[in-house]
């Protein structure tokens, strides 16, 4: 990997903010939009932070359903936030905390503890100004020691929970230098039936956006396509900004692309003029140019792979499809990843399975759906179709192996049927007295011990992993000897915990109790993810190296 360039930003510039908001509609992609620049700027040699803010009242997203939000991402310090922190984690390539996650529980929750203790010395506590101070301490505290941070709002303009959010901003923009704040609002710009792009969505949004106290420096547009240039001219006019600060971005086939699309549009150098760091910034010639040669990258291979889940719904695997793609990257496939609904699987969704290349088994909660997981893996054991199980489909291979080979009819996780007589999945002792929800949970980087001459090193090149978990039973240590007897390998270990599973009968049959999707990265592609694609591609088979590693 090439250098990282160095930044000739001077700090006597000050801390750069770049405020994120959003009309019109959610789900318009501001966290796309906000990453995609913050790639820019670390292009352009900036150190670049993000920080995402959530209104809802959860103090984080660990209890929320992937129906609600999408998946729920996991920190390296086990923090359970918003998948945007993901997308920031992926575009700007830095490891984020659960600081950079501000929500309305997180930051009540603290005011109200700080009331209760007395730290407010009889004062009448209020939304203005301890929350929304909270609010500013929390941003600029998650901010310290970059160059930049960018600070998504999450929701629309006008959600009455978004208020104080946006409060905060407003006071914030007021306490900080005017050339060290930039407000970039992302709205809704739709085609009308005789195909003409409609901009009174966006005056509408900018006009609630300015009744608060805030006016927009730049307006990006999320149409179908650029906008045209009358289109630009009417928002400049009615919004009353610059014609150069209105922006488009529009859709892409790959959200990798949304840096190259903004930065054709030029909002890249808009964004460091107005913030004054044009002059500290490197050459263009001298930028850093992998992102760009990774996302564009040609590709020679194709395979199709089946996501057998039970959540119909792409954000509930995001990271899972992502790390595939970034495999892909890696080895210049393009992979299709195919639905496989695990509830309706035995009577919809078996030829889709016959017919993919190889299957992944994500993680997840809950009795719904199991059957047709074990089915599944099942199908994939017998059939030598490579086989790549994260978490939930770690567990469910060890309970399928005690149901078909070792002939536990009834195996099952405690956590699906507490009442089996073979329970293969348990909570460990120790977490039997925690009582919150969550508490029980095995959360952030953690890290694995691996066997020497094991498909797992050849996977990592190394006898150690680090990564990130997100979840509360394990294979319960009553069962491991009897498990490990023949060709199932749990050749990952912390301490009393299996960590990754494989077999040495199968040229690819590999189970992580872990989440490695979470680190995965374009340009750092998760190995269990490059080694899937591999067997896929008939060029890695565990068996062979069983063979070589009992020759040697």
């Amino acid at each position: 990997m090439p250098k990282e360039p160095e930044t000739g930003y001077d700090p006597s510039l000050g801390r750069k903010f770049i405020f994120v908001t959003g009309g019109v509609m959610s789900g318009l992609g501001k966290g796309i939009t906000a990453a995609s620049t913050g790639r820019l700027l670390s292009n352009a040699g900036f150190d670049v932070t993000a920080v995402k803010i959530d209104p809802y009242l959860n103090v984080d997203a660990g209890t929320m359903n992937p129906y609600q939000h999408g998946e729920v991402y996991v920190l390296k310090d086990g923090g359970e936030v918003d998948l945007d922190l993901g997308n920031y984690e992926r575009f700007l390539g830095v490891d984020m905390t659960s600081d950079h996650n501000v929500t309305t529980g997180k930051t009540y929750q603290h005011v109200i503890e700080r009331e209760r203790a007395g730290d407010y010395l009889g004062k009448t506590v209020q939304i203005i100004p301890h929350i929304t101070d909270d609010i500013k301490r929390r941003i600029r505290e998650a901010a310290e020691g970059t160059d930049v941070c960018i600070v998504e709002v999450g929701g629309t303009v006008g959600d009455i929970e978004g208020m104080p959010y946006l409060e905060a901003l407003r006071q914030f923009a007021h306490e900080e230098d005017d050339e060290d704040i930039l407000f970039t609002h992302v709205t809704l710009v739709p085609y009308s039936k005789n195909g003409e792009q409609k901009t009174k969505p966006t005056q509408h949004s900018v006009k609630e956006l300015r009744s608060i106290g805030l006016q927009p420096d730049i307006l990006v547009g999320r149409c179908e396509d650029k906008l045209d240039i009358e289109t630009k001219e009417k928002i400049a006019l009615f919004c009353d900004v610059p014609i150069d600060a209105v922006f488009s971005n529009p859709d892409v086939e790959d959200v990798y692309h949304v840096p190259l699309m903004v930065e054709e549009e030029g909002l890249d150098q808009y964004v460091m003029e107005r913030l004054g760091l044009d002059e500290a910034a490197l050459p263009p010639a001298e930028r850093d140019n992998r992102w760009r040669e990774l996302v564009t990258r040609e590709r020679t291979e194709e395979v199709d792979i089946a996501l057998v889940g039970k959540y119909d719904l792409e954000d509930a695997y995001m990271s899972v499809h992502e790390a595939l793609k970034h495999a892909g990257i890696e080895r210049q496939t393009e992979v299709n990843v195919q639905w496989v609904d695990s509830d309706e699987m035995l009577d919809r969704h078996e030829n889709r399975l016959k017919e993919a290349d190889g299957v992944v088994v994500p993680g997840g909660f809950g009795s719904r759906g199991i059957e047709g997981k074990l089915k599944a893996i099942e199908y994939c054991r017998e059939n030598d179709v490579p086989f790549l199980g994260l978490c939930l489909g770690f567990q469910m291979a060890v309970v399928e192996h005690a149901r078909n080979i070792l002939g536990h009819e009834d195996a099952n996780s405690a956590e699906l049927d507490p009442d089996t007589d073979s329970p293969v999945i348990d909570i460990l002792p120790e977490q039997y007295e925690v009582e919150e929800m969550g508490g029980t949970m095995r959360l952030g980087a953690h890290d694995t011990d691996i066997d020497p001459g094991s498909l797992a090193e050849h996977v990592y090149g190394d006898t150690v992993c680090t990564e990130r978990h997100r979840h509360r039973y394990e294979v319960n240590p009553e069962y491991i000897d009897e498990l490990a007897k023949g060709a199932l390998d749990f050749s990952g270990r912390a301490d009393n915990r299996m960590e990754i599973l494989e077999r040495t009968d199968h040229p690819f049959f590999f189970g992580t109790q872990f989440h490695p999707e979470f680190r995965s990265r374009p340009d750092r592609a998760s190995p269990p993810f490059v080694g899937f694609l591999e067997a896929v591609a008939g060029e890695l088979d565990a068996r062979e190296l069983a063979d070589q590693e009992v020759q040697a």
